[in-house]
C-alpha cells in the first residue's frame, strides 16, 4: 500500500485526548458488523482518522480487527505532523501512521474508516461534506464509522456510513454506570446533538428510551444488563431497530438513520 502526496491535509488540528481502551465499544461493534466483509476483501485496509495525541486507538483497532480479520492492515491518520513523528516507533507488521487529514492519504479505496472524536469541533453544516468525502474513498462494501464517546469510552454514539451515505445510529453504554439512556445525549453526534430538543426526532427517541427504561425498572433486581434488554424490546414497538438481542447485550441498540435524520 502506498500513501498519496498530501500537500495541505483537509482538516483542523482535534485536541487530541485520547486513552487506551476508550474505543473498545465502537471496536467491538466494527469488528462483529464488518468482519464477513473484511475477511472476503483480498487486501482490507482500515484507517483510524485522527486518533490523536497517542497511538493507542490505532494499535488497539489493529489488534481487535485482525482477531476477526487477520489479513486487515490499520494505517493511523492524524493532521498535526508531530503526533505522527511520535507514532512512528508504534509501527509494525500492519501498522503504520501518516500524516493526513479528511483526504485519507493512501492509495486506492479503504475497507473501514474511523473517525472518532473529529467533528465534534467542526460546524454541522459543515459534517455533510466531510461524510461524502470519506464516503467517496470506500470501496464497495465498506464503511465509515463517525461518533463520539466519553473520555473513558463508558458513553458512546456513532453514526454508521456506507458508500451511499447514513444506514444507522449505535448508542453504546456501560450499563452499570447507567442511571439513564438520555444520558447519551452529550455523546450525540455533532450531525444530531443540537437537534436534541422537542419536535426532532433524536429527542422523541431519547425520550421514548427513558420512558421504556423506566417500565423495565422491575428488572433492575436482575441486573442492568436484563433492564436494558427489556427496555429495547420496548423501544422496537415503535421505533426500526437494527440487529438483535446479542448486540443489546453488549449495551448497544442501533437505530435506522431514516428514523433519526436531522429534520424528522
Amino acid at each position: 500500500m502506498s500513501s498519496r502526496a498530501v500537500s495541505r491535509p483537509v482538516g483542523s488540528v482535534t485536541r487530541g485526548t485520547t486513552n487506551p481502551n476508550r474505543l473498545r465499544r465502537m471496536d467491538r461493534w466494527i469488528a462483529h458488523t464488518q468482519g464477513g466483509e473484511l475477511r472476503r476483501v483480498g487486501d482490507p485496509v482500515a484507517i483510524d482518522l485522527g486518533y490523536g495525541a497517542s497511538p493507542w486507538t490505532a494499535v488497539e483497532l489493529l489488534e481487535r480487527l485482525r482477531a476477526v480479520a487477520p489479513g486487515v492492515r490499520v494505517v493511523g491518520v492524524e493532521i498535526e505532523p508531530a503526533r505522527v513523528a511520535g507514532a512512528k516507533r508504534y509501527e509494525r507488521d500492519g501498522l503504520v501512521f501518516l500524516h493526513g487529514g479528511f483526504e485519507i492519504p493512501v492509495s486506492g479505496r479503504v475497507s473501514l474508516i474511523r473517525a472518532a472524536n473529529v467533528l465534534r469541533q467542526y460546524d454541522e453544516d459543515e459534517v455533510a461534506g466531510v461524510w461524502e468525502r470519506l464516503c467517496g474513498r470506500l470501496a464497495p462494501g465498506g464503511l465509515v464509522v463517525e461518533g463520539t464517546c466519553d473520555e473513558v469510552g463508558r458513553r458512546h454514539v456513532w453514526v454508521a456510513l456506507g458508500v451511499e451515505g447514513p444506514r444507522s445510529v449505535t448508542f453504546a453504554a456501560h450499563l452499570g454506570s447507567l442511571e439513564r439512556p438520555s444520558e447519551l445525549a452529550a455523546r450525540l453526534p455533532k450531525v444530531l446533538i443540537h437537534r436534541n430538543v422537542p419536535g426532532q426526532a433524536v429527542y422523541a427517541f431519547l425520550r421514548d428510551f427513558d420512558q421504556a427504561w423506566a417500565t423495565a425498572a422491575p428488572l433492575a433486581s436482575y441486573g442492568a444488563r436484563q433492564r436494558w434488554i427489556q427496555a429495547v424490546r420496548y423501544l422496537a414497538a415503535d421505533w426500526p431497530l437494527v440487529g438483535g438481542v446479542g448486540r443489546w447485550r453488549q449495551g448497544e441498540v442501533t437505530v435506522a438513520w431514516e428514523a433519526l435524520a436531522p429534520g424528522r
